[in-house]
């Protein structure tokens, strides 16, 4: 789960960090401790028995994560059998069904985009078990042939990711399938980069969206800065988005072949939208907040392959993990490198990733067979490396392929979002002349319509008010609705736009919500030099919202250090906040750290207090 902060002493050591799955395991330390594992259990179940156990689920999970990977590495006779939902279906073949026969297929499909949010990936030549019994090349190609016109039938197209031999004359075809959603609302996936500075973050961006190579002084991040010191030193200091497109069949759409994201947007079935993160410690609290506002599906953490695992790259690899990102590597400047360094790097990583208290499956990505193996995980259990050059290209291929296949939530999670109310959260402003307050941010929960009319706040007051949305924009195109799940921007019909802040969400008017002052969390100290007492003021980060919050009550101990874990009373210091019970916090102060999970909320303090 958490990897190691760095401590205030500035060593990095390589133990493995215990996972806490039974009752708490307090982990020695000399000196001054590292980060540790206590905050885990605010998520996991406490299991009974040896306060030592290792949850079978658990090692179940991982085993399996394994054999996956192992079934691409040395040719297996079998595979995980399928399950019902998701986008993978099997078919041993598909050969001169009948009409009803196909017309079953064609729905069976359409359910199976549904649950891939418009991608589905075919399995031909594999039994429902898992069985790889292959085809031969008449069967197969009779069966593409039948799975296109599937596909067609439903406005898809398909394009072949990889085929497998499993003896000399059979063999197994990986086939994706791509539709692009009649209201024209491409599949999103939003990746947060991550990494220590000079890891070649902003650079591998500008490569990959731009589609030209660096020339080795930078020229490919110079489009991705916002501010004149970004481009004097090369260092990100705030948020910026680039995009990368992908068409129906997987082509490559970037801005060497088209003007502006517009043209791009339009063009793509599919849209990965890169957050660039800063990198340096001093800006630490951009990359949280960038984090935990636009809640990306993926984290891809970029190593520098000449320096190695330093700086800031722990911190940030354990706040993806500690908010349950899935993870996905990038080594960079590897024509730099020395082989004998990069292998260092890697193996570093792989014993990272492989410790008792993270306990992932790390998977060098060498060639295509990998790419798919990559593409084939679950909840983030494996975690692929890649090593590239920006310079050379070495590599970059192999990561585009990737991306290509990567996906946001499950349907069935979606959509049961989207049966909730509307709840937009706010994370950016921008006031134009003759538009008015455009509100940029994330569609939480539900549908937002264009003329609808929803509650905006809360204001400095603690209320709400009503407000008529006027225009919808996603990727830069106006919409006229958007879904759970979605980037996008707004505009609303008020008057009162000046005294809109980031923190800010709409909402529907039937949900009735209250703002606080005061909430209830359960928390871990990650890292504190002293003691943690009532009156420590903290900045508290919890979705959209970044304030500065007032330890007011510690329950049972009364003061609070490194590896501790409570319940903990917060009051707000400047104005009211909309949070709900259940979302996750992490608060920094300085080198002192922590996570947690709202419990309760209220306005009076004395009602948190417990009995």
């Amino acid at each position: 789960m958490y990897i190691g902060i760095m401590s205030e002493t500035g060593k990095r050591e390589d133990e493995a960090i215990p996972k806490r799955i039974g009752k708490r395991v307090k982990t020695k330390s000399i000196g001054q401790p590292d980060a540790m594992d206590a905050f885990l259990s605010l998520y996991e179940p406490a299991a009974e028995g040896d306060e030592n156990c290792i949850d079978d689920e658990s090692e179940l999970f991982v085993d399996c994560a394994e054999s996956i990977v192992a079934d691409d590495r040395i040719i297996q006779r079998n595979i995980p059998p399928e399950v019902e939902t998701g986008r993978r279906e099997y078919k041993l073949k598909l050969i001169r069904p009948t009409g009803e026969r196909f017309k079953k297929l064609v729905t069976q499909m359409k359910w199976r985009l549904r649950e891939g949010q418009g991608e589905a990936i075919y399995d031909i030549g594999v039994s429902d078990n898992g069985a790889l019994t292959g085809l031969n090349e008449d069967d197969m190609d009779e069966s593409l042939s039948t799975l296109r016109s599937m596909a067609s039938t439903l406005g898809a197209s398909t394009s072949i990711l990889r085929r497998k031999s499993v003896s000399e004359d059979l063999s197994v075809m990986e086939v994706l399938v791509r539709k692009i959603p009649d209201d024209r609302n491409c599949i999103e996936i939003r990746v947060a980069v991550m990494g220590n500075v000079d890891a070649g973050k902003s650079t591998l961006i500008g490569v990959l969206t731009q589609g030209s190579l660096d020339d080795g002084s930078g020229a490919a991040r110079v489009n991705l800065f916002r501010h004149a010191h970004e481009i004097k030193t090369g260092n990100t200091s705030s948020i910026s988005n680039e995009i990368l497109g992908f068409d129906q069949e997987g082509n490559e759409i970037n801005y060497r072949s088209y003007i502006n994201a517009e043209e791009i947007c339009m063009k793509s079935a599919k849209i990965v939208k890169f957050i660039d993160l800063a990198g340096h410690e001093k800006y630490m609290h951009t990359t949280i907040r960038g984090v935990t506002i636009y809640a990306p599906h993926y984290a891809m953490l970029v190593v520098n392959g000449t320096t190695g695992v330093v700086g800031t790259t722990r911190d940030h690899l354990g706040l993806a993990f500690a908010l349950e990102v899935p993870v996905f590597v990038v080594i960079t400047k590897a024509d730099l490198a020395s082989p004998h360094t990069l292998n260092e790097t890697l193996e570093h990583l792989e014993r990272l990733l492989k410790s008792f208290g993270i306990r992932k499956v790390p998977l060098r990505v060498e060639d295509e067979d990998t790419v798919m193996t990559a593409g084939r995980a679950v909840d983030g259990q494996i975690v692929p490396i890649f090593a590239v050059s920006s310079v050379s290209g070495y590599g970059l291929d192999l990561l585009k392929q990737y991306l290509h296949l990567l996906s946001p939530l499950t349907a069935r999670e979606r959509e049961k979002m989207m049966q909730e109310p509307p709840e937009f959260h706010i994370y950016e402003i921008v006031r134009l002349p003759k538009v008015g307050t455009v509100l940029g941010g994330l569609v939480r929960r539900g549908v937002l319509t264009e003329g609808s009319e929803l509650l905006v706040g809360p204001f400095v007051d603690g209320e709400f008010q009503r407000a008529r949305i006027s225009s919808i924009h996603r990727n830069k195109q106006p919409y006229r609705a958007v879904y759970a799940g979605h980037s996008a921007s707004v505009v609303l019909d008020m008057e009162f736009d000046d005294l809109i802040r980031k923190g800010m969400v709409l909402l529907c008017p039937m949900a009735k919500p209250e703002a606080t002052f005061h909430f209830s969390a359960t928390i871990c100290v990650l890292y504190h030099s002293t003691e943690i007492h009532p009156g420590f003021e903290t900045t508290v980060y919890i979705g959209n919202v970044q304030q500065t919050a007032v330890v007011e009550h510690i329950h049972n101990p009364s003061f609070l250090r490194t590896d501790d874990h409570a319940s903990v009373v917060f009051r707000f210091k400047q104005y009211p906040e909309y949070i709900q019970p259940g979302s996750r916090l992490f608060f920094r102060t300085g080198n002192s750290k922590g996570i947690g999970k709202v419990t309760r909320i209220a306005k009076v303090l004395e009602d948190l207090k417990l009995k």
